[in-house]
C-alpha cells in the first residue's frame, strides 16, 4: 500500500511539473499554442480518398488529390521512402499561408539563434500559425539585438509522429510543386538528424526534386520532367550563390575580430554587393521575372542563413546521387548513412566521401 501511495504522488507530482512548465515556461505555451493549431488541423480531415469519391467535389481538387495519393504511394514504392499515414487525409485552412516560420541570428556572426524542442532537439527557427504572434517574437528578437527574418510556409512534417494532412495551403501549388512538397515531407518521415535543420532541410529538397522528377518519367509526362529538372538547377544555382554570399561575409567577420562596429558596417557592403549580384545575374533566371519590377532584396544575416537552409549542399548531393548511377533509393540510403556516421556534423563527412570519391567510406 506505502509503495502504491508514494508511486501515486510520484505520478501526481511529475504531472504537476509538466502542468507547471506548459504553464510558465515560454516554451510550454508557445507548444500548447501549436498543439492546438494542430488538433484543429487534424480535427478538421476527412480521408483524401473519400473527398475523391464525393461528387461534390470539384474536378480540379480531385484532380490535384488524385496525384498526392500517386505521389505518396510512388514515394513508398519506388524510392522507398516512409510514407506511414502521411498525406492519406486532407485539411482545409482558411487562410492563404499556413504558418509563418521565423529565423533570428546574431547580427555580428554568422550563428543562428536556436530553440529546444522534445523530439527533434535544437532547430534554428520556430513556426507560428498566427502572424500577429510571429509579428511579436519577430520584434521581441530585433530588441534584443537579433536579426529576425519571417517566411511563409504552405506545409510541415510531424516526421510521421502524426499522420500528417495534406493541406488546402499545399494543393494550391502547382502540380509539379505539388508531388514535389509530397515527396520532400516523407523524406522527413525517413530521415531526420537531430539537431541538425539545415542538413534534414537540403537533403529533403533534393530527394523531393529528384523524386519529382522520377515521378513524372515513370508517367511519361516529359513537360513536367523538364520543369522539375529546371527548377532543381534553380535551386542549386541559388545554393552557390548564397554560399558565396555567406562565406563574403564570413571573411568579412574574420577580418575585424575585435570590433563589432567593423563587423555590421563590412557585411553592408557584402550585402550591397550582394544586392547588385542578385539583380544581374539571378534575378533574370527566376520565373516570373520582370525587369521593371525588381525585387527588394532585404538582406541581413537572418535573411541569408534562412535562405541557405534549404539549399545546402546540394551539389554534393547531387554527386552521390551521380555516383550511385541516378539510382534516388540508393543514393538515399548512402547518403543516411554518411550522415549517421558524423551526426555532429553530417556534412563535413558528406564532404568527405565527396572527394574522396567515396574511398572515404563511414565508419560503421
Amino acid at each position: 500500500m506505502k509503495i502504491g501511495r508514494v508511486l501515486r504522488r510520484t505520478a501526481g507530482a511529475l504531472a504537476l511539473a509538466v502542468l507547471a512548465f506548459f504553464a510558465l515556461v515560454p516554451t510550454g505555451r508557445y507548444l500548447v499554442r501549436a498543439g492546438w493549431a494542430e488538433a484543429g488541423i487534424l480535427w478538421r480531415a476527412r480521408g483524401i480518398a473519400e473527398i475523391v469519391r464525393d461528387s461534390t467535389t470539384s474536378s480540379s481538387t480531385r484532380q490535384k488529390l488524385t496525384l498526392v495519393l500517386a505521389a505518396r504511394a510512388f514515394a513508398g514504392d519506388s524510392v522507398k521512402l516512409a510514407a506511414k499515414q502521411s498525406f492519406t487525409s486532407y485539411s482545409h485552412i482558411e487562410h492563404d499561408t499556413l504558418v509563418v516560420v521565423l529565423s533570428a541570428a546574431y547580427r555580428d556572426r554568422l550563428q543562428y539563434k536556436t530553440w529546444w524542442f522534445p523530439i527533434i532537439g535544437s532547430v534554428p527557427y520556430k513556426g507560428y500559425f498566427d502572424v500577429r504572434d510571429a509579428k511579436r517574437a519577430a520584434a521581441d528578437l530585433s530588441r534584443d539585438g537579433f536579426d529576425a527574418y519571417l517566411r511563409p510556409a504552405s506545409a510541415f512534417s510531424t516526421l510521421g509522429y502524426l499522420n500528417d494532412p495534406l493541406l488546402s495551403t499545399t494543393l494550391d501549388e502547382d502540380s509539379v510543386s505539388l508531388v514535389n512538397t509530397v515527396i520532400h515531407e516523407l523524406t522527413h518521415n525517413t530521415f531526420y538528424a537531430s539537431g541538425q535543420a539545415v542538413f534534414n532541410e537540403s537533403f529533403a529538397n533534393f530527394v523531393g526534386a529528384h523524386g519529382s522528377e522520377w515521378f513524372y518519367l515513370a508517367r511519361g509526362d516529359i513537360a513536367s520532367v523538364k520543369l522539375a529538372r529546371e527548377d532543381w538547377a534553380r535551386q542549386k544555382m541559388l545554393g552557390r550563390f548564397w554560399s558565396a554570399v555567406y562565406n563574403s561575409v564570413d571573411s568579412a567577420f574574420r577580418a575585424h575580430p575585435k570590433s563589432r562596429g567593423e563587423r555590421l558596417s563590412a557585411r553592408e557592403i557584402v550585402f550591397a554587393g550582394a544586392r547588385t549580384s542578385f539583380a544581374r545575374e539571378i534575378e533574370p533566371e527566376l520565373p516570373g521575372y520582370d525587369a521593371k519590377k525588381p525585387m527588394a532584396l532585404h538582406l541581413d544575416n537572418a535573411a541569408l542563413m534562412s535562405r541557405r537552409m534549404y539549399r545546402t549542399g546540394l551539389d554534393d548531393f547531387d554527386a552521390i546521387y551521380e555516383r550511385e548511377g541516378g539510382r534516388l533509393p540508393v543514393a538515399i540510403a548512402r547518403i543516411i548513412e554518411i550522415a549517421k556516421s558524423k551526426p555532429g556534423d553530417p556534412y563535413a563527412a558528406l564532404r568527405a566521401y565527396v572527394v574522396s570519391g567515396g574511398a572515404e567510406a563511414p565508419a560503421k
